[in-house]
């Protein structure tokens, strides 16, 4: 069983496409279930118009879910006991810190800043150090703050910071690759305006539906390791994981919504039929002029 688990904060283009037909032909091939899911946990950017859309947009593709479509804003009560469990276990705790914070103590620093694999700026640990009585009055006092996981306490509880997984190849079957996970800091696993974070919404939905086989993006790889540690930490299988190849503009760019992708609606407006937009998502063809 696979999935296709896109955002509702834009429309559907080709990246989007690529994404949506490499999952289904592989659930297709392994004889498995291909599954929609609506990640829509940031409330001040996804529409339901663009939750539609999705739906519209892959029927024209001729993608069909199997079964009930899995929207993660009506499970939050599900990540929030998830938090709850770690945060009993010691594993988080509240950090104060704004991201003009982050860079600016980065700035400072002695040495170069770190960064994580996937090439955000690493948390440095600042509130970490804060007593008990130092948390309970700034968030008495109503101060923002998200919750980070204890990188340091997290992989000590489950021996190691080396996350291994199953990681699947076109045309060369499915290897073992290890990663460090210590790099990555101390990640955020919510935040006021969003109550769980990917990191754990997307691991805790696969182990809930029972997801053998994630398909998604080679941007999302060096985040595979994070999710591994989610695992790990709450006892949930681990899914191989196959992280396809991504489409890129004419200036060699992943294709996104906010460099202004050519929607699918907007091809299917100018004409272009589900065919020829499929052969150009999976690099059969280019789009004719």
């Amino acid at each position: 069983m696979t999935r296709f688990a896109p955002s509702p904060t834009g429309y559907l283009h080709l990246g989007h496409a690529a994404a949506a037909l490499a999952a289904w032909q592989a659930a297709e091939d392994s004889g498995g279930r291909f599954l929609l899911r609506i990640e829509d946990i940031d409330p001040g950017r996804c529409r339901t118009d663009y939750d539609d859309a999705i739906r519209e947009d892959l029927a024209w593709l001729g993608i069909v879910p199997d079964g009930p479509v899995r929207r993660q804003s009506d499970h939050m009560a599900e990540y929030r006991a998830v938090l709850d469990a770690l945060a009993g276990r010691g594993l988080l705790y509240p950090c104060f810190c704004t991201r003009a914070d982050i860079r600016r103590e980065a700035a400072e620093a002695a040495h170069a800043p770190h960064h994580a694999p996937d090439g955000t700026l690493a948390y440095g640990g600042t509130c970490r150090a804060l007593s008990a009585e130092a948390r309970a009055e700034r968030i008495a006092g109503g101060a923002p703050h998200v919750l980070r996981l204890d990188m340091a306490r997290a992989t000590g509880e489950v021996g190691g910071d080396i996350m291994t997984w199953r990681e699947w190849e076109a045309g060369s079957g499915r290897r073992r690759v290890s990663a460090p996970v210590a790099p990555f800091g101390d990640v955020v696993l919510a935040r006021k305006d969003c109550p769980a974070s990917y990191h754990l919404c997307v691991t805790h939905d696969d182990a809930r539906q029972g997801v053998g086989l994630v398909t998604r993006g080679a941007d999302l790889r060096p985040a595979t390791a994070v999710h591994r540690l989610l695992q790990v930490l709450m006892g949930w299988p681990a899914p191989d994981y196959f992280h396809h190849p991504l489409l890129l503009d004419d200036q060699g760019r992943r294709l996104a919504k906010r460099d202004g992708a050519r929607s699918l609606r907007a091809l299917r407006a100018a004409g272009y039929d589900a065919r020829a937009v499929r052969d150009a998502a999976t690099g059969k063809a280019p789009l004719p002029a």
